[in-house]
């Protein structure tokens, strides 16, 4: 089995990574964490783990064959840099770094010394997401033309976490959290971003917690990727607008939504397509989860050549956050901003 070291153990270390390793099949050996409750779960939900305070402490424990990085955004380029110059093959949640600068300095040290990296674009391997490339690559609605896509939600109120609590130079902010989801899954479908207008605001947190991003990208697609703290009533999550006709899709996970008549049919459906006459349901992709993310990970470190082989490719962090750099100008200026993505 594959041996972990998995560092932060709050809700994306315990929530995310560490379930979906498990369900993998890796063995997650020892947690690096310096909160007493979250020891506490780390050896209740994993017996037989090693707890240790730290990433030098993590780093020193014998045979990992993997080191994961759950930890605050703002510290994420340092972090790959001392597991990369341990030897530690290493995947990382994203974003990669919070500027694309910082993480392509970070992906060429990893390429200069060999050492396997990837990115946690565990949203790549949702069903729903898995669907919504199915509906584009069977041209469903003919040819595309706009997406939209949606990661809105009512939190009045802040959560009292360090992404409200810690400016986007630190990796706070809805722009690096969720819209590394929203870019990532633009480009997956509809090739590169050249240039970008988008709002951003702070209303209720340091960082943005209301952020909006019109992407053109190299396929002439149009993308409008919107996240919001501050939404009453969330727009349906996904939009699809092609020449043929239209994909909406309402439901996710679970969150309310009042778009009643987008809601899905039933479990194995995901979604409607309309082409002129009545609505209709769209079956669900099977036999997928974003536990795939680690599957490919472990068949990735036996292969050949590990690095090509990994399940994201880190030059594509590098590029979302170029998209994310240029929003942040483009706000600021209130102009279209082209999109310049570091070189390889």
């Amino acid at each position: 089995m594959t041996r972990v070291g998995l560092a932060g153990y709050g809700f994306a270390g315990r929530d995310i990574h560490a379930r979906w390793m498990r369900e993998a099949g890796l063995d997650i050996v020892a947690v690096s964490t310096r909160d007493e409750q979250r020891s506490a779960a780390a050896r209740s939900d994993l017996p037989g783990v090693e707890v240790v305070a730290g990433l030098d402490e993590l780093l020193a424990v014998d045979g990992l064959d993997l080191v994961v990085l759950a930890t605050p955004s703002g510290g994420h380029a340092g972090q790959v840099r001392q597991v990369v110059d341990a030897g530690v093959p290493c995947v990382v949640d994203k974003p990669l770094a919070v500027d694309a600068a910082s993480a392509a300095e970070v992906v060429r040290h990893a390429e200069a010394i060999g050492v396997p990296l990837t990115v946690f674009q565990n949203r790549r391997y949702d069903p729903s997401a898995v669907t919504l490339r199915g509906v584009v690559a069977a041209g469903l609605v003919g040819e595309p033309f706009r997406f939209e896509m949606r990661w809105e939600r009512w939190r009045p109120v802040p959560k009292d976490r360090w992404r409200e609590n810690v400016p986007a130079t630190e990796g706070g902010g809805l722009l690096l959290d969720l819209h590394s989801h929203l870019v990532d899954a633009a480009v997956t479908m509809f090739g590169r971003v050249e240039r970008v207008a988008a709002t951003l605001a702070s209303r209720t947190t340091v960082a943005e917690d209301d952020a909006f991003v019109l992407a053109t990208h190299s396929s002439g697609v149009v993308s409008h990727l919107s996240a919001t703290s501050l939404a009453a009533a969330p727009g349906p999550r996904v939009r699809l607008l092609g020449r043929d006709g239209a994909y909406v899709l309402a439901d996710f996970e679970g969150e309310e939504h009042p778009w009643s008549g987008q809601a899905d049919l039933d479990e194995d459906h995901c979604g409607w397509l309309y082409r002129g006459a009545g609505p209709e349901a769209v079956p669900r992709a099977v036999d997928v989860s974003q536990a795939d993310f680690y599957r490919a990970v472990e068949r990735a470190l036996v292969a050949p050549v590990p690095q090509v082989a990994l399940p994201v490719d880190p030059w594509d962090a590098v590029h979302t956050l170029a998209v994310l750099d240029a929003a942040r100008l483009a706000a600021a200026e209130q102009r279209v901003v082209e999109v310049v993505t570091p070189e390889r």
